[in-house]
């Protein structure tokens, strides 16, 4: 039996997707929204990882776990949330696991747990950890799970922990990366000039399967196709849409003057806001990761092209949105 935790979001959904066509047993994890997708072989579990009594007794019936669960925002007002979901949410996950003598646990991480290196340097899975300003909340809480996963091995535990940089794929274009398509599709003409790492859903939730499945334990692995600017990106699915591209630059002096624009906007309201000083200062970073090790690790295991990617989301998206 399979534990899938953050099992309705982009993730977590392709995942038991891929698993409920291997014939796989799931129990699949979700807190507030309703799932989406629907199959004989998984049985839907409303729950919180926050609740540890409940965590415990539903791991005593689970062989292996892939822990999707997490936040992702860079808003400020949500950085309580950030440190209770992916820190103290994965720490209790582990003790479940242990607890519970799990087989394996697949951890799902995030490039940015690396650390932002040297300016322009290639990370790879050795990088190390470096404190400053330019390391995001988000990235400093899924650092601190991380770290609660490396606790797990050392006690015993048999996991694998998954690096993916920014997952693409077709699932709420109001929420997290798919918003990037709603943006280009609905002809926003800004681009930023900053690079970054990008991966198929698709990807991720093979790998992880393929992790699972393998023998390899107490390692991490960064998942990225290629590293490639936003300019470049955003001009790829405004082409796949047929819409116009974006076509204005974004200088560090306008990403400065919005930012603080929208904060003042939203200071005094319950909505986060879409622009805050960590998205400006991700999104004129460069920043570039190796994906060897993976590919070296898992023979069977490849990307697909992010031109492909792209085209099938756009496609997916406008099926979904009936989009014209």
């Amino acid at each position: 039996m399979i534990l899938v935790t953050g099992a309705s979001g982009l993730l977590g959904t392709e995942l038991i997707k891929q698993l409920a066509a291997e014939g796989k047993a799931i129990k699949a994890l979700y807190k507030t929204t309703p799932p989406s997708f629907k199959h004989a072989s998984i049985e839907w579990v409303e729950g919180d990882i926050m609740d540890v009594v409940f965590l415990d007794e539903l791991l005593s019936e689970i062989d292996t776990v892939y822990h999707c669960a997490a936040i992702v925002s860079f808003s400020p007002k949500d950085k309580e949330l950030l440190y209770k979901i992916n820190v103290e949410g994965t720490a209790n996950v582990v003790n479940a696991c242990l607890n519970n003598n799990v087989q394996k646990l697949v951890h799902v991480s995030s490039v940015a747990s690396l650390g932002r290196g040297i300016k322009n340097a290639v990370q790879d899975e050795s990088a190390v950890w470096n404190e400053g300003d330019k390391n995001t909340e988000y990235a400093r809480s899924k650092r601190q799970g991380e770290m609660e996963v490396w606790r797990g091995i050392a006690e015993g535990l048999n996991a694998v922990i998954v690096n993916p940089s920014i997952i693409l794929g077709a699932g709420n274009w109001d929420a997290g990366s798919t918003k990037i398509f709603k943006t280009i599709f609905n002809e926003f003409p800004w681009y930023s000039t900053g690079i970054n790492g990008f991966v198929d859903v698709q990807d991720v939730a093979k790998a992880m399967i393929l992790l699972m499945e393998s023998s390899l334990s107490g390692q991490r692995y960064i998942l990225n196709k290629d590293n490639i600017s936003y300019e470049d990106i955003f001009k790829k699915i405004a082409t796949f849409f047929g819409k116009k591209p974006p076509h204005k630059v974004v200088t560090p002096f306008i990403a400065a003057i919005v930012w603080r624009v929208v904060k003042l906007k939203t200071m005094f309201g319950d909505k986060a806001p879409l622009i805050t000083k960590e998205t400006v200062t991700t999104a004129l970073e460069r920043y570039y990761y190796k994906n060897e090790k993976l590919l070296a690790a898992v023979p069977a295991f490849s990307y697909h092209s992010i031109d492909d990617t792209l085209k099938r989301i756009c496609k997916e998206l406008t099926a979904q949105y009936h989009l014209k």
